[in-house]
């Protein structure tokens, strides 16, 4: 214990950290939006950011159908890997660590999106197969965590609709407003011994930024094995010292956005952080501003797969293996809202 961890590994997988908080007030549904291929980048900007469910949700709690149209789940042989976000029609972002001690292989890989509740697929779930994995080539270089970002390329792109729409991308020199409402969502551990209990919704909370100076100071109390915890100018401190309100194991490579003014942004990627017993200590994202230009040359450069060789999906999909979580439980936990609690992820340069 107290050793930062990266979430979402293999067995590791699951969901955010949440305790009971205050009730979501109401939710109002606008038009749908049609279900359309993914087109240019002029197309993305028009639609990303968007959602087209709409409401304000005090605390955190299971999240409305749609209300986070481009949160995704990484599948690693058919079980809950890593959050990933979707950015474009072929494209998502997540985590580099996700990947460690992994098979590199794409067709291990697909993606989840248009599901709320994880291991419950819909009329308005999408199943996409990857077609390759692209890891920072910087990653971990410098520094544990370092770079800790990758994409994903889809062998066919989704349909927008109005459960699946893209993130915004900041540009790099945006700045972030003092005052600027930030989420963070994810399917991991709802606390340091307890798992996302079915229906397995997506979980969601609101969070601040913290100065990386400040983190500093609270990362640099905390020593173990030789190692100092330190937050680089690619990394964002995020959390909430009231609450405790961060992620937990099994939403690595999950979403950080935050509301501009006509669209969420997508800010960070939940990348490491202390377990869940210490909320003093923030979690750490990866700062998306800091590859905005390397993302983008990816996708350029990056040539589009043959439509052809796509792996066939099966309709109905195949039932989801949960990693780590139960099956199908005798007991249902009742409804509740949550908080979320602080970070818990196991570091990639441990011996798992």
């Amino acid at each position: 214990m107290g050793e930062p961890r990266a979430g979402g590994g293999g067995e590791e997988g699951g969901a955010l950290g949440l305790v009971p908080g205050p009730e979501v007030n109401r939710i109002r549904c606008l038009a749908p939006l049609p279900s359309q291929p993914g087109g240019s980048r002029n197309d993305i900007k028009q639609v990303c950011g968007k959602p087209k469910v709409v409401g304000k949700i005090y605390g955190g709690r299971d999240a409305a159908a749609g209300q986070w149209p481009w949160q995704a789940s990484l599948l690693y042989r058919s079980s809950h890997l890593c959050g990933a976000v979707l950015i474009d029609s072929r494209w998502l972002v997540s985590t580099a660590h996700c990947f460690l001690n992994k098979s590199q292989a794409p067709e291990n890989y697909q993606v989840l999106l248009g599901n709320t509740q994880l291991y419950h697929q819909t009329q308005h779930t999408q199943k996409m197969s990857v077609h390759q994995i692209i890891t920072h080539p910087d990653f971990e270089k410098l520094h544990p965590f370092g770079s800790d970002i990758a994409m994903l390329q889809l062998h066919l792109p989704v349909n927008f609709t109005s459960y699946v729409v893209p993130a915004c991308l900041p540009s790099q020199d945006m700045q972030l407003p003092s005052n600027v409402s930030c989420w963070i969502t994810g399917w991991g551990m709802l606390t340091e011994d307890l798992q996302l209990s079915p229906p397995f919704s997506l979980q969601e909370g609101k969070v601040g930024l913290i100065e990386n100076t400040l983190c500093n100071t609270l990362y640099g109390q905390r020593t173990g094995q030789g190692e100092t915890y330190a937050v680089h100018e690619e990394m964002l401190c995020v959390g909430d010292f009231s609450t405790g309100k961060s992620i937990c194991k099994g939403d690595s490579g999950g979403p950080l956005v935050c509301y501009l003014p006509s669209a969420w942004v997508l800010v960070g990627l939940a990348s490491w952080g202390l377990d869940c017993w210490h909320p003093a200590y923030p979690s750490i994202f990866t700062r998306v501003t800091y590859f905005t230009n390397w993302i983008d040359k990816v996708m350029r450069l990056t040539p589009l797969p043959d439509p052809a060789l796509a792996p066939h999906t099966r309709s109905p999909p195949k039932p989801l293996r949960a990693a780590g979580l139960p099956g199908p439980c005798a007991a249902l936990v009742l409804p509740h809202t949550w908080l979320l609690l602080p970070l818990t992820l196991r570091a990639p340069w441990q011996t798992l």
